[in-house]
């Protein structure tokens, strides 16, 4: 199947409130252009250096989404277009983003990653830890950080009733917020995150297939 082939499927498949992210990582350019003439907005990225060389080659209109674990010293390479920056995990990575965005003059949107998993690999903070800095004066003091939603990463794993109560938890938490966007459930889980409650699902194989 064609990546636009893919992308209409998905159209098809998604409920129109769930926003869709196309996990562009290590896809060559004239994919990526071929998602872009499909419609497909919103692109997922994991190494700063490749977006910010896919930025610079690409149609201006796209929302680059950074979705991979976030080290503090790379945001002042992307603090000029990103869009949303998935999984940020400390007070500390709010400050770096805040310090950099202030410099371009813009508010840098940011989703706050929840760790449901029960594998020692996935990064994320407890929820207890996700409210202290959702309440914290700090928080209230930025002006260039806008804290949009949560993000959540299920186990690894065939068992989808566990993939289904992780993601079950995080939406019980997103509930008490009064925050827009829960991003949860990849290629592999995604059907299950958006009967659960997702707004943002992130897909890579399901449009670009599988990765080599």
């Amino acid at each position: 199947m064609s990546i636009q082939k893919n992308i209409s499927s998905l159209a098809q498949n998604i409920p129109s409130n769930v926003h869709l992210v196309a996990v562009s990582k290590t896809k060559p350019i004239p994919m990526i252009q071929e998602a872009y003439e499909a419609g497909q907005r919103a692109f997922g990225e994991n190494k700063v250096q490749e977006m910010v060389s896919k930025w610079e080659s690409l149609p201006k209109d796209i929302q680059w989404h950074f979705i991979g674990h976030l080290q503090k010293n790379k945001v002042k390479y992307m603090a000029a277009f990103v869009s949303l920056i998935h999984g940020v995990d400390s007070l500390s990575t709010l400050r770096e983003i805040e310090k950099q965005a202030k410099k371009h003059q813009r508010v840098i949107s940011c989703l706050l990653q929840v760790k449901i998993a029960e594998e020692a690999t996935k990064f994320g903070l407890p929820m207890i830890e996700i409210q202290k800095i959702l309440f914290s004066e700090e928080l209230k003091k930025m002006k260039h950080v806008k804290i949009v939603g949560l993000m959540g990463m299920a186990s690894f794993t065939d068992d989808t009733e566990q993939v289904a109560k992780e993601f079950r938890s995080l939406k019980d938490f997103f509930d008490q917020t009064d925050l827009a966007v829960l991003s949860m459930g990849m290629s592999g889980d995604y059907h299950i995150a958006i009967k659960e409650g997702a707004t943002m699902v992130r897909l890579g194989s399901s449009i670009f297939g599988a990765r080599n």
